[in-house]
Parts: structure tokens; sequence; C-alpha cells
């Protein structure tokens, strides 16, 4: 049975102390380890980085527009998301590869490569917009976090036993050509990170400075030319428009942690993995979404980007996250999303 009441709504409520932050000027760094630190004020100007080594990424290229939401459109009759990925998911079997029922959306990566998804609507709900609460998982937006995916791929079949009064969308690899590089990378096939190339207010000063600053301009977290320069973070972009959900989930690894972006009180843990908000990052989704958008983000950081937790984990964290959705978005009415 499912754990919340059939008139549970979704909840988006402002982003509180946290979007002031973002608003007045102010963006928090997270700790050493996870590339976390303190509060720090925005420069008043920032030098323009170069791109990372020229082995490490394409030389960058003009930004697509917002409205397209893929470089290449993907070949017809092309192979599907389980000849792709099957070999690079941990635990997936094909049984359950083929049973997410993984189908190309019509956007690619910037290699060309379909990005796949799955859409679980309401039973008897014709529109998404009518839905109860629209929820939206994302994994792998790191290609080398092959948990990530393989998690929000097996998430599907939970999502379909649920009696649920949601809209579920997964996209199970956000960056299929991070994953299918060997080794697998934690950029896009243009060498960008995608968790920081969302549009966050400031980015321009502010992505720049901190991979400069911060990470000595690490290729690996090389925020690209623009905000949403890439293929793929245009589509998650597009998605938010267009599905406006209530809620993302946004899984990655392999810190083992929880956290949490936007309004409502965030879930303590979910499995074993406990809460501890590691603080914000110029681009990133969490920022973008949770503080700017107001639309809570759960961040789900697996223990390991290449070994699984044991399935009865899998299945508490799902159980947690449903818990926690119904004891905070009982009798709530869903206000639209900030632009």
């Amino acid at each position: 049975m499912t754990p919340w009441g059939s008139g549970w709504l979704g909840s988006a409520l402002a982003g509180g102390v946290l979007a002031a932050l973002a608003a007045g000027g102010l963006w928090i760094a997270p700790r050493a380890d996870l590339e976390r630190g303190t509060t720090a004020p925005r420069a008043a100007a920032v030098r323009s980085p170069a791109a990372p080594d020229a082995k490490a990424v394409a030389e960058p290229v003009a930004p697509l527009p917002v409205a397209a939401a893929s470089a290449t459109p993907p070949a017809p009759g092309g192979p599907g998301a389980c000849e792709l990925f099957l070999q690079r998911l941990p635990t997936v079997s094909r049984a359950q590869c083929d049973a997410a029922q993984l189908t190309p959306s019509g956007a690619a990566s910037a290699h060309g490569v379909p990005l796949f998804w799955r859409d679980l609507p309401v039973p008897g709900v014709q529109a998404s917009a009518d839905a109860p609460l629209r929820v939206l998982v994302a994994g792998a937006i790191h290609g080398d976090e092959l948990t990530a995916a393989a998690l929000a791929l097996r998430w599907i079949a939970l999502a379909e036993q649920t009696e649920r009064p949601v809209h579920w969308r997964f996209i199970p690899v956000l960056n299929p050509d991070g994953l299918l590089a060997r080794p697998a990378t934690r950029t896009n096939g243009r060498g960008v990170d995608l968790n920081r190339n969302f549009p966050t207010p400031g980015w321009d000063k502010d992505a720049p400075l901190y991979w400069d600053k911060r990470t000595q301009r690490d290729p690996r977290r090389y925020p690209g030319p623009s905000a949403l320069s890439e293929p793929e973070s245009q589509f998650l972009h597009a998605q938010m428009a267009a599905f406006q959900p209530h809620l993302i989930v946004s899984i990655h690894a392999p810190y083992g942690v929880l956290d949490f972006d936007g309004p409502l009180s965030p879930p303590e843990r979910l499995g074993r993995l406990w809460l501890d908000q590691v603080g914000i990052f110029p681009g990133s989704l969490g920022n973008y979404g949770g503080v700017h958008r107001g639309i809570p983000v759960v961040t789900i950081e697996l223990p390991h980007a290449l070994r699984m937790p044991e399935d009865a984990e899998l299945r508490s964290m799902w159980e947690d996250l449903l818990r926690w959705m119904g004891a905070h978005w009982a009798e709530v009415q869903a206000p639209e999303p900030k632009p």
C-alpha cells in the first residue's frame, strides 16, 4: 500500500533563506573533502578561464539555443538503451533492463547518443499537468558514477509496483558519452561537468571563478563556456520547464551521504545514507533547482561509483523516500515553481 493518502499533493514552496543567499550575491562552497568550504562573496570581476588541457577536453563550442534539446538528433532504428548501457550497469540484469522499457526521448548527447527515459504517469490521469505530484529522477549526470545510473534504472520497477498518485519521469543516464567512454568520465563528450552547467544567478562570474580558484582548473569540473552550453543540461532544463516537477531526485556517487536543496524539511536519511548538506556550487542542479527555482532537490550520493548496495538497501532507500514524500506533502497545495 502507498504510505500517503489519496489527497497527497506536491509542494514547491519559496526557497526561503537559501534563495535569499543566492539572490543576495552569495554562493556556498562545500567542505574540502567534497569540494566543501565556507560561504564566500561573489567577486566583482573574474578573468575568463581558458579551456582545460586539450587532452582532457575538446575545444569548447558555441552554446546551442536553450530550446534545442540535442546537438545531433539520434539516428532512427539505432541500438536500444540495453544494447548501449547494460555492460556498464552494476547488478542490472538483461531482464531488469528490458523491463525498464527505456525509450529515446528525442534528444541526444553531444556525441549523438540518444537520451533515454521512462515515463510512469498516474493511472487514469490524461495530462501530466493534472498529476497530483510530478517527480523527475536523473542518474549518471556524471558518467563515471555507474551505480547512479543502475539505481535509477532499478527504481523504475519499484515505481511500477507502488500504488501512487505520482507521475514519475526517469532519466537513468543523462551523460551517456561519459558513461560509455573507456574509461568512463565525469564530464560529457565535450569535457564539461554537466553539474556545473546549469544557469544559476551570476553563473558568468561565479562558475569560472570557482573552477579557477577552488578546483585549480580541474578538467573534471570544467563548467563549460557558458551556462546551458551542453545538450544534456539543456535537455534536463527543458524537462524542468515542460514537466514542471514538484521534486527532483538526482543520483550520484561515491561520497555516501544524502544532500538536499530547496524548500521543505529535508529527509534525515534514506536507507543508510544520512543527511549531510554539503553546500551549493555555481551551476549545480541543486543550486539551480532547489535554491533558485524553489523545487526541492534530493541528491543521493551512493557509497561507491562501481559497487551497488545490496538489494535490501535499494528498497530501504526507496521506501524512506516515499515516507518522507508523504509526510512533507500531505494536504499542501503546490504553487508554480519560480521561473
